[in-house]
């Protein structure tokens, strides 16, 4: 076995340095304020090695970029930045989605002209690399937020990193019992359970689910008697009927699984973000230090929140996190509708309606 991996490393390595030579190593898009390497340190990796990938953030401009720290995974994957495909189909992103407050100077990272960034990250953490075959993995991704050039009122498409593709061969692993199939809404029973909460803790989290139930079903209504207003246009942007049939369901989900799954809270996290969850594990919720400041109601709210995390679950709407905030969220509307379609901040401010729009 040990013979047919190094075999497989030497055949594989040939093959992507003369792909380099011929295609260089960077996919640098034009006005791209950042460049993104990929590089493994081998080309195949047998069921018990892990699968890391070697990340560097470059400043290729002759002035100091910033960079939004949550998207470098220089700590940790908080976000599925890369695209990982196993034979051409994309697999199942394993990490956490959160939901942060809109960031400020110190979320960003500065790089100077010329400065890089490098970090390591062992894919096989975030990633289901369960299936054995041919690998392709990139750096990928967009966000509004991405570098902290932009007004407050700027409404350009959303930044992108991107990288170089890289191959590599990959024995299948067990998979993960936490990214198994949830079993289908109906099937669930609606109760409400706890981890590391307290009494005080549960109480709240009791009435924000029946308040985010109460948001659900008001934007079901709206959308299920197709109505197109300010409200619709000013989160989901011009009207599209396919883009308004997939908000629709959408709704339709978030509010079937608010009323009927067995949904866990997990008060245990310290991070100031508002929540998180991990979208292949439904139907747990991890709430943070920023929920329990939060009004039960209105903008930025806990109900709001729950929205926003039942949003996230891939067997419910599984939306994505471009932009943060309200101002994002409505300059998003209007620069990539079908990005806002996709963006759980934009569910959730349409669902909590404040201030109030028709």
């Amino acid at each position: 076995m040990l013979r047919r991996f190094r075999l497989l490393n030497m055949m594989v390595l040939v093959a992507l340095m003369l792909a380099a030579v011929g295609s260089g190593s960077v996919l640098a898009a034009p006005g791209r304020q950042a460049e993104v390497r990929l590089v493994m340190d081998q080309a195949a990796f047998a069921a018990d090695q892990s699968v890391l990938v070697h990340v560097t953030i470059s400043n290729p401009n002759p002035q100091p970029i910033k960079v939004l720290k949550w998207y470098t995974s220089a700590d940790e994957v908080e976000a599925p930045l890369f695209s990982v495909k196993v034979n051409g189909a994309p697999v199942t992103y394993l990490g956490a989605i959160f939901k942060r407050p809109e960031p400020t100077g110190n979320d960003y990272v500065t790089l100077k002209a010329g400065e890089s960034l490098s970090f390591a990250v062992d894919l096989t953490a975030y990633y289901d690399f369960s299936a054995s075959g041919q690998y392709e993995v990139s750096y990928e991704v967009f966000s509004a937020n991405l570098f902290s050039d932009k007004s407050s009122n700027d409404v350009r498409q959303s930044d992108r990193l991107a990288s170089n593709q890289v191959t590599v061969w990959v024995e299948g692993r067990a998979a993960k019992a936490e990214a198994e199939a949830a079993p289908a809404l109906e099937a669930v029973s609606g109760s409400t359970t706890f981890n590391r909460c307290t009494t005080s803790q549960q109480s709240t989290l009791l009435t924000a689910r029946t308040s985010a139930s109460n948001y659900a079903t008001n934007a079901r209504s709206y959308l299920q008697a197709g109505t197109v207003s300010a409200r619709y246009t000013t989160w989901f942007g011009v009207y599209n009927s396919s883009r308004y049939n997939t908000v629709s369901y959408n709704f339709s989900q978030i509010g079937s699984a608010m009323d009927t799954a067995a949904v866990k809270f997990d008060c245990s996290c310290k991070k100031s973000y508002y929540a998180y969850v991990y979208p292949s594990r439904p139907y747990t919720i991890y709430l943070c230090k920023v929920f329990w400041s939060a009004p039960m109601t209105g903008t930025d709210s806990k109900a709001g929140t729950l929205i926003h995390e039942m949003s996230h679950f891939n067997v419910v709407a599984g939306t994505d996190d471009y932009v943060y905030g309200q101002t994002g969220a409505k300059n998003l509307a209007i620069s990539n509708p079908a990005q806002a379609v996709d963006n759980a901040d934009n569910h959730e401010y349409f669902a909590e309606n404040t201030p109030a729009l028709p």
